[in-house]
């Protein structure tokens, strides 16, 4: 487990490296620790090291570890950041923190009524899908302006970024500068992208927020 911790120190100072780097200050870009798919026994050394953001992507994994988790570290903010199925949606309005794969109208009005029901508002990002892969759930760049306006007037949710996942095979500079744009454009201060491969390059172009898993868990 010390290396899980060394790795996350080596991770840390990359980070704020890379903003140095790009003349902004370290502390603008928060470190979204991916503990998918690793037990609790994982996760507990990092939060014991100081680490209090984590990601997770599927709500019933999230259920199983992390009350436990958080009853001993109540300041910890739990992310979704894999896809989320409507049905889904109560469960991850009383879980997560933060919702970062708002992509579909199904999705918004069932995340709003369950917000209402519970009196809880996770922050909420669209997942934008910026390579236009048929495989992978996001919405298109050119269609995040009206579903924005959408999840405003319609649903009534307070969207607070955005998120995507480039495509694994093409240079991933062209998409972190296109969803900073679609961003900017719409007065968005949250922008959440790059992982373990390519964070630096993404804190260069103005991520706000990076992924990292691997690179601090290790192989999964």
């Amino acid at each position: 487990m010390s290396d899980i911790v060394d790795r996350l120190a080596q991770v840390q100072a990359a980070i704020a490296a890379a903003a140095i780097s790009a003349e902004r200050p370290a502390a603008a870009v928060t470190l979204v620790a991916v503990s998918k798919t690793f037990p609790a026994e994982a996760i507990e050394p990092v939060l014991a090291a100081g680490q209090r953001v984590f990601g997770e992507n599927y709500v019933q994994e999230a259920k199983d570890k992390w009350p436990d988790l958080r009853a001993r570290y109540p300041d910890a903010e739990l992310h979704m950041i894999g896809p989320l199925q409507s049905n889904k949606a109560r469960d991850a309005v009383q879980l997560f923190d933060v919702i970062e794969s708002l992509d579909r109208a199904s999705l918004a009005k069932e995340l709003s009524k369950e917000m209402a029901k519970q009196g809880r508002r996770p922050q909420l990002l669209i997942q934008v899908n910026t390579g236009a892969e048929p495989q992978k759930g996001g919405v298109l760049p050119e269609a995040v302006d009206a579903f924005l306006a959408e999840c405003r007037d319609v649903h009534g949710l307070a969207i607070a970024g955005l998120m995507a996942i480039p495509p694994a095979d093409e240079p991933p500079a062209p998409h972190f500068a296109l969803l900073t744009t679609i961003a900017r454009r719409n007065g968005l201060a949250v922008v959440s992208m790059g992982m373990s491969a390519d964070y630096p390059t993404a804190i260069a172009m103005g991520a706000t927020h990076v992924r990292v898993g691997s690179a601090i868990f290790g192989a999964r």
